[in-house]
């Protein structure tokens, strides 16, 4: 009971905007399933992310047995996400530490609190206000670490192979860690085993593609991918888990030998990933191959740093004072909801399936999937997602409809996909630049790439059919 209770709570301090963000990339491909004629144009900027992995024909499988409406099976689905991350919190923390409740509810309230929070500069949060794949590994990553400090190694592989057919990437860091620890401990040589975990990621160097000018181009706008871009604060994400973890191992002693286990192994696994990012982002013929992002292992180890942190303020700050609690994650959970409206000013906390949804723009793309054909090909501010009051909002997952390659999230897809390059430089070239497009304009879209509706922000352009608007918004044809 105590962890539903937290997932609710969590879910109403993080909010719930389910067509928000990455969502562009990753419902469509459900959508697709549910649905085969959606997406006649365009396609291709999101299957490159399902083709590699089973996230969405589980979803919609998921769908089409329970028979449930899309935006209630995503709602289902995202509770039941947040659940499973607390339940394996929970389990580790068991592990963690087993004579100490407290601790244990210190750990998995800690977590619950700072599901939004920023991982360092990976652009990461610990788990995302919507349903995606990393969600989903998040929490069989925790099982695997779970299951492997149990020496139950048929569990943990079951939970690593679901966790890699969730995601492509994201499994590697907890499998990578569970690896390292048993080396660590089956050989004294402890530097010279860890030292060999990446070979076959520098393997892969010679094998890096040459980045063409189309693709430097979408990489230049994911900093992100290379620590030499990253901010003073951003590094200090990847130093400070270093102090910590060595804290917890002195601390921990004899009475709670696993986190002493999981602290060493810290210590290297952060090493060795951080010499990866190195080897990768900052020489420039090695560009492309900076979309592996060896950061992101830097996920999985804030989970558990978070875990362990919150047991020993809980079992040695906290204690059974209730006031303390709430003095501690009372204010958290408020900054953290802060956090949160400023990210979604225009938008609901929670985007409650069933609800008509409260930003213009969002009201805007229901009317699309509502009003528009099947076919339809629209063209829109590559920007789109970016302008003020647009909240992020996804026009393919919400909208339902095929449109022209994007600033945001098909420029994320194409710094993962190199051979999406060319195509995604031509079309956001051709709506270059966007605001000063005219009548003529358009319909040069039109012939070109049969985008015969447009989005525009009020107050639009002269000359087209404008069949809804709204106060930020109109949904037109191009004659």
């Amino acid at each position: 009971m105590g962890l539903l209770l937290l997932t609710g709570a969590a879910l109403l301090v993080h909010g719930y905007h389910p067509f928000a963000e990455d969502a562009e990339i990753y419902l469509p491909g459900i959508e697709k399933i549910l649905h085969p004629e959606l997406f006649p144009v365009g396609r291709e900027f999101f299957l490159s992310h399902a083709s590699l992995t089973f996230f969405p024909n589980l979803i919609a499988l998921s769908l089409r047995v329970t028979h449930l409406r899309f935006e209630v099976g995503l709602f289902v689905w995202h509770i039941a996400s947040i659940f499973l991350l607390l339940l394996a919190v929970w389990e580790l923390s068991g592990l963690f530490f087993p004579d100490a409740k407290r601790a244990r509810w210190g750990g998995v309230c800690m977590v619950a609190t700072l599901l939004t929070i920023p991982v360092a500069g990976t652009a990461l949060y610990v788990m995302d206000q919507y349903l995606n794949p990393r969600n989903l590994a998040a929490f069989a990553g925790v099982f695997m670490l779970a299951r492997t400090l149990e020496k139950k190694y048929v569990r943990a592989f079951l939970w690593f192979v679901f966790a890699a057919c969730m995601h492509p990437l994201m499994w590697v860091f907890p499998f990578s860690f569970c690896v390292l620890l048993l080396v660590m401990e089956a050989f004294e040589s402890s530097w010279r085993n860890a030292a060999t975990m990446p070979a076959l990621f520098w393997l892969s160097i010679p094998l890096a593609p040459a980045a063409s000018a189309a693709y430097h181009e979408a990489a230049k706008r994911h900093s992100y991918h290379y620590i030499q871009n990253w901010q003073w604060y951003e590094l200090l994400g990847i130093a400070a888990p270093w102090a910590l973890f060595w804290l917890f191992g002195k601390r921990a002693g004899a009475r709670w030998p696993q986190i002493k286990r999981v602290s060493r192994v810290f210590l290297f696994y952060g090493l060795i990933y951080l010499a990866m990012a190195l080897a990768f982002d900052l020489p420039a013929r090695f560009e492309a191959l900076a979309r592996i992002q060896p950061l992101r292992s830097l996920h999985f180890e804030y989970i558990v740093m978070f875990v362990i942190l919150g047991g020993l303020i809980g079992e040695y700050i906290l204690r059974d004072r209730a006031w303390r609690w709430v003095v501690l994650f009372a204010p958290l959970a408020v900054g953290m909801f802060l956090a949160q409206r400023s990210l979604f000013p225009e938008s609901a906390q929670v985007e409650w399936p069933g609800v008509a949804p409260k930003n213009p723009w969002a009201q805007a793309f229901v009317w699309v999937r509502q009003n528009t054909p099947v076919d339809a090909v629209f063209a829109l501010d590559p920007e789109y997602m970016a302008i003020p009051g647009e909240d992020e909002n996804g026009f393919r997952c919400r909208g339902q409809r095929s449109r022209l390659a994007d600033w945001s999230k098909d420029n994320g897809v194409v710094s993962m996909f190199p051979p999406l390059a060319e195509e995604w430089w031509a079309q956001v070239q051709a709506q270059t630049p966007w605001k000063s497009f005219r009548l003529e304009d358009f319909e040069r879209l039109k012939n070109k790439y049969g985008a015969g509706w447009v989005v525009l922000q009020q107050p639009g352009i002269a000359g087209l059919d404008c069949v809804f608007e709204n106060t930020a918004v109109r949904v037109c044809r191009v004659p």
